[in-house]
């Protein structure tokens, strides 16, 4: 894992001018950096410039520099997993308090030679959702923004549907952004 970062390119360059040499030590860095939405979804460079990212924005662009780097068996998954208040409990008590048992949410995260590695948060314990996941699929850092929002919107309606929910899409859809926001909240 401590492959040199070596790219021509300028990001890598501005990664290895602060002191960051390879691929461990970015690891190590994004995963302390604070959990937090970008300005700009669809652009994961701005990991590196806001000093912050999500699940998505931060997998992918730690994905982009193994692309780069010609890091390999580094792949950016998509997971859907039965997000609770248990396995995910920065969520507080909005499931709960509407009584629901769980919402399928979509994660990202790392597989680096068949292993999964979550640098969402340095407290990131991907153990906690591992026994709920549902379905995983490989994607692109450029899906992270349009692809996986409708994937996982697609996913949840399919999931209302076949267990009869009592609530309508835009409902879950409503109690699972205050999740995120909870989530957000407390980082």
């Amino acid at each position: 894992m401590n492959y040199p970062l070596k790219s021509p390119d300028s990001l890598t360059k501005k990664i290895t001018f602060t002191g960051i040499e390879n691929w461990q030590g970015l690891l190590d860095l994004i995963e302390n950096l604070p959990y937090g939405r970008n300005a700009n979804r669809k652009d994961f460079t701005l990991v590196w410039s806001e000093q912050k990212g999500t699940c998505s924005s931060k997998h992918a662009f730690l994905k982009h520099i193994a692309d780069l780097n010609k890091i390999q068996n580094v792949d950016l998954i998509l997971g859907m997993y039965k997000m609770t208040e248990e396995n995910t409990p920065l969520i507080g008590n909005e499931l709960s308090k509407n009584e629901i048992q769980y919402i399928p949410e979509a994660h990202c995260y790392l597989k680096i030679d068949g292993i999964r590695k979550d640098v969402t948060t340095n407290s990131a314990d991907f153990s906690l959702i591992a026994d709920s996941i549902l379905e995983e699929i490989t994607i692109e850092p450029f899906q992270i923004s349009e692809f996986k929002v409708e994937y996982h919107q697609a996913y949840l309606k399919n999931w209302i549907l076949e267990n009869e929910v009592q609530f309508s899409f835009e409902e879950i859809w409503r109690i699972r952004e205050k999740c995120i926001a909870n989530i957000s909240g407390n980082h």
